[in-house]
């Protein structure tokens, strides 16, 4: 937490495939020297990656993730504050019929005990869309709305009180009718909103793809929680044995300074 009562957020996908081990040690190498209050983690797909990334961002002793082998979601949350009380909520299988079922995708809930006050943090990963298409009559638009669904009702279920900050890899365009009508029905604001910038590394088969990395926030009681974001780990890269790099992932970080009412 930054001297005027700052609690600094980061998400990224970490991207589960090629040179994983190589990136997550570059990953936790760098939370260890970066002053961040809680990283949300997607796409750690093997618990012995979490370990890893344990023994080097030992600056965040509590640490969420469940799953015998490999981890549920593949979401991965450190904190410096302590963890109130935390869960892993299971979307629902929904066709198409796909190899990432085998991620069983879901969102962790904590609520955090920090200097600035309880907050609540939601960590997700939704499906991604096949077809690139996030019209309502996509297939893949009924996958979104069913996991938006089961996430609305877990937020639902939270004190109205807490601020609240759910984020991380939603894979849904900042634009999608269906992340707004999320965000409406659930009281959200997206911090990063007009930012048109995507948070997926551009490819030269993909040249402008969008924002799937999102901050999303309520304010709680008395309009306690604000957050200001920016894109970070654009540049970031490892070199691996023989010389080669790579980028840390194919996603950008967002990093988010979050106020609460009172802070500072």
């Amino acid at each position: 937490m930054t001297d005027d009562g700052v609690l600094r957020l980061l998400t990224l996908n970490a991207l589960f495939k090629g040179d994983v081990r190589p990136r997550l040690r570059a990953i936790g190498e760098m939370l260890e020297r970066c002053a961040y209050d809680v990283v949300c983690l997607q796409e750690v797909m093997a618990r012995g990656h979490a370990r890893l990334l344990g023994r080097l961002a030992a600056a965040y002793p509590h640490r969420l993730h469940s799953g015998a082998v490999l981890l549920k979601g593949g979401l991965v949350l450190l904190s410096r504050w302590p963890v109130v009380r935390q869960r892993f909520v299971r979307y629902p299988f929904t066709r198409p019929v796909r190899p990432e079922f085998l991620m069983r995708k879901g969102a962790q809930v904590a609520l955090l005990d920090t200097p600035a006050g309880r907050l609540a943090v939601v960590n997700t990963h939704l499906s991604a869309n096949r077809d690139d298409d996030w019209s309502d009559g996509n297939r893949y638009s009924g996958v979104a709305r069913a996991e938006l669904g089961r996430l609305g009702a877990e937020l639902a279920g939270l004190d109205p009180v807490l601020p609240l900050v759910v984020t991380g890899d939603l894979n849904l365009p900042r634009e999608s009718p269906a992340l707004a009508r999320f965000c409406a029905a659930a009281g959200l604001r997206d911090a990063m909103a007009g930012d048109t910038r995507p948070t997926y590394r551009p490819t030269p088969s993909w040249p402008a793809p969008p924002a799937f990395d999102h901050v999303l926030v309520r304010p709680g009681a008395g309009g306690g929680l604000s957050a200001e974001c920016r894109l970070v780990l654009r540049d970031d890269t490892v070199t691996l044995d023989g010389g080669r790099s790579v980028y840390l992932s194919d996603h950008y970080g967002v990093e988010a300074d979050l106020r609460l009412a009172g802070s500072g």
